[in-house]
C-alpha cells in the first residue's frame, strides 16, 4: 500500500527555516507511528509531500491520527513519457471502477511538472474521454466517483479518495506542558486540543477514588498516548489525593471544599511542571459548567499557581465537548469514569473571595501535599500494559444470600427504587461510618457508575471487611434485578431512569 501524506496548511505557510523544522518533526512522528506496526515500511520526503510504502493494514489509520497531517490518499504511482501513458494508466486503473457511475477527473500539475507540454485541463479532458465509454456519464458537479491525478516530472499519482487527517501542528513543535487529567470528558478533550496545537503533554491524575478510579483514568490516558501522541512518550503522574480531601473536609467550611481542592490540584501540577521542566498547566474547565468554574471562582483558583494556565475548552458547551470526545475515542472510557464528586458539598460557594479562601487555607497543614507527592506513582503510558496491572478483587456480578446491600446513590433515586432489602447510605457518611459496621457480614455496595462503590469497597477491604462493589453500577444492577423478577413492572420506567 502506497500512502501519500499532505501537510497541514499551517505548516506550508511557515517561513522556510520554521517549515523545515516542523516537517522534520512531522517526519519523525510519522515514522514513530509506522514503527508501532512492527512491519517494514519505506518513507520518502518529496518536499511538498511524504510518501509511505507499508503492507500493514493499520498504517492508514495510524497516519490519520498524526497532527500536522491534512489528508492522506492511497495512490497508484505510474511513470510516463507522454500524455498517452497517463491516459493508458488511468484507463487501466479505473475503467471498472467507473462502470455504471457518473464520474469526474480532477488533475493537477505539481511544481516539478510545470514544464510538461500538456496542462491539467488536457489531462482531465483526455482521460475523461477515455473513461467515458465505460461509465454512465460525466458529472462535474456531484460525481459518484472522482479520479484524481497529480503529475510531476516523470511520474503520475492516481487516487480516488482523500482521507482527512487531524490537521494542526506536529506534536512536539510547541513545547511540553502538563495536563490535569480526571478521566472525564472535559480534561481528555482539552488535552487533545493542546496536542493538536503541537504541545506534547504529560498528565497529572489526582486520585480520589481508589485503584479502579485510577485504572479508568489510565484507560483514557492510554487513548491519548497510543492513538494521538506519536513522536512523544507521555507519562502519567498519579497522586493519592484521598488524604488531602479528608484533611480539607475536617478543617475547612464545606462551601469552600471544591475551590480549595482545585487549588491543591493546581499546586500539585505546578510542582510536577517545575520538577520536569514543563511549560504551564492544561485544564478542562469551561466557564459556568459547574460551581467551581464560575468566573469568580476560576479567578481565585488560578491564583494558586504562578504558572500559565491553558484552558482550551473555556468557551465550549458540553455537547460540543462530548462530540469531540466521541471523535477522538475517549468517550466510552470517560463515560465509565465520569467525574468523581467525593467532595461535593450541598451549597458550594459560587463567588469566592481570595481573602476568604486564604483564611480557610490557614487552617490547613500544607505539608499534606508534600507527603502525597512523595508517594506519586509514575506510568509510562505508551509502554504500560493495563491488563498486567494488579487491581483489587472487589467486583461482583451476583448478590450472595445474606449479604448487606448498600445503596450509595441519592436519596431521591433510592426512594424511586432500590434493590430489595438494600439500605441507603450517603457516600460521605458511609466513608466515615464503615469502621463501626459489623465485620462478620458480607457487604455489596452499588452506586450510579460503580466509582463510589468501588472506592468504599476497596477501603473496607483494606480495613478487613468482606466488601464488594456491584460491577457496572446501577445499570447492571437493574439488568440483574430484571432477570430475577425483582422489579415490579409498574415502576420499571422510573427505576430505569433513576
Amino acid at each position: 500500500m502506497r500512502i501519500l501524506i499532505r501537510f497541514s496548511g499551517e505548516i506550508t505557510v511557515k517561513k522556510r527555516r520554521t517549515r523545515a523544522r516542523f516537517l522534520e518533526r512531522l517526519a519523525m512522528n510519522v515514522q514513530d507511528a509506522l514503527q508501532t506496526t512492527e512491519m517494514p515500511f519505506t518513507f520518502l520526503d518529496e518536499g511538498n509531500r511524504f510518501l509511505v510504502d507499508s503492507d500493514s493494514p493499520h498504517a492508514l489509520a495510524l497516519l490519520s491520527c498524526i497532527f500536522g497531517v491534512q489528508s492522506l490518499s492511497i495512490v497508484e504511482r505510474r511513470s510516463f513519457k507522454m500524455l498517452d501513458d497517463i491516459l493508458k494508466a488511468g484507463t487501466e486503473l479505473y475503467s471498472s471502477a467507473v462502470a455504471g457511475k457518473r464520474f469526474a477527473v480532477r488533475a493537477r500539475r505539481l511544481l516539478q511538472g510545470r514544464h510538461l507540454p500538456f496542462s491539467s485541463l488536457d489531462i482531465e479532458r483526455e482521460l475523461g474521454a477515455a473513461l467515458r465509454p465505460y461509465a454512465a456519464g460525466v458529472n462535474l458537479e456531484s460525481p459518484e466517483i472522482t479520479i484524481f491525478v497529480e503529475v510531476r516530472a516523470h511520474e503520475a499519482d492516481f487516487f480516488t479518495e482523500k482521507l482527512a487527517g487531524p490537521g494542526g501542528l506536529p506534536l512536539g513543535t510547541a513545547g511540553r506542558s502538563i495536563a490535569l487529567l480526571s478521566g472525564g470528558f472535559d480534561s481528555a478533550v482539552a488535552s487533545w486540543l493542546m496536542l493538536k496545537r503541537g504541545v506534547a503533554l504529560d498528565y497529572l491524575f489526582c486520585r480520589l477514588g481508589g485503584s479502579l478510579h485510577e485504572h479508568g483514568a489510565l484507560q483514557v490516558a492510554k487513548v491519548l498516548a497510543d492513538r494521538w501522541s506519536y513522536g512523544s512518550f507521555p507519562k502519567l503522574y498519579s497522586v493519592n489525593f484521598e488524604p488531602i480531601v479528608a484533611h480539607i473536609q475536617q478543617r475547612v467550611h464545606p462551601c469552600y471544599w471544591q475551590v480549595i481542592l482545585k487549588r491543591f490540584m493546581y499546586r500539585a501540577a505546578e510542582r510536577c511542571a517545575r520538577r520536569f521542566h514543563l511549560l504551564g498547566i492544561v485544564t478542562g474547565e469551561s466557564i459556568g459548567q459547574v460551581s467551581s468554574q464560575t468566573l469568580q471562582n476560576l479567578a481565585v483558583i488560578s491564583q494558586a499557581t504562578a504558572l500559565p494556565l491553558w484552558r482550551p475548552l473555556i468557551g465550549l458547551n458540553k455537547d460540543e465537548i462530548i462530540a469531540l470526545a466521541r471523535r477522538i475515542g475517549t468517550y466510552e472510557y470517560s463515560a465509565a469514569v465520569a467525574e468523581y464528586c467525593a467532595i461535593l458539598p450541598k451549597r458550594p460557594v459560587t463567588a469566592a473571595s481570595l481573602s476568604d479562601v486564604l483564611a480557610e487555607e490557614e487552617k490547613l497543614d500544607m505539608e499534606v501535599l508534600d507527603r502525597a507527592l512523595e508517594e506519586m506513582r509514575v506510568y509510562d503510558l505508551r509502554r504500560v500494559v493495563l491488563s498486567e496491572l494488579e487491581l483489587p478483587a472487589i467486583e461482583i456480578e451476583e448478590i450472595p444470600d445474606g449479604a448487606v446491600v448498600v445503596d450509595l446513590r441519592s436519596p431521591q433515586s433510592y426512594r424511586a427504587w432500590h434493590y430489595p432489602g438494600a439500605i441507603f447510605k450517603d457516600f460521605l457518611t458511609a466513608l466515615k461510618e464503615y469502621p463501626a459496621w459489623d465485620r462478620t457480614k458480607v457487604y455489596v455496595l452499588y452506586c450510579e457508575l460503580g466509582l463510589k462503590s468501588a472506592h468504599l469497597a476497596e477501603q473496607m477491604r483494606q480495613a478487613g471487611f468482606q466488601a464488594f462493589h456491584f460491577k457496572g453500577g446501577w445499570s447492571k444492577l437493574v439488568q440483574y434485578a430484571l432477570e430475577r423478577g425483582l422489579i415490579p413492572p409498574e415502576i420499571l420506567p422510573s427505576s430505569a431512569w433513576a
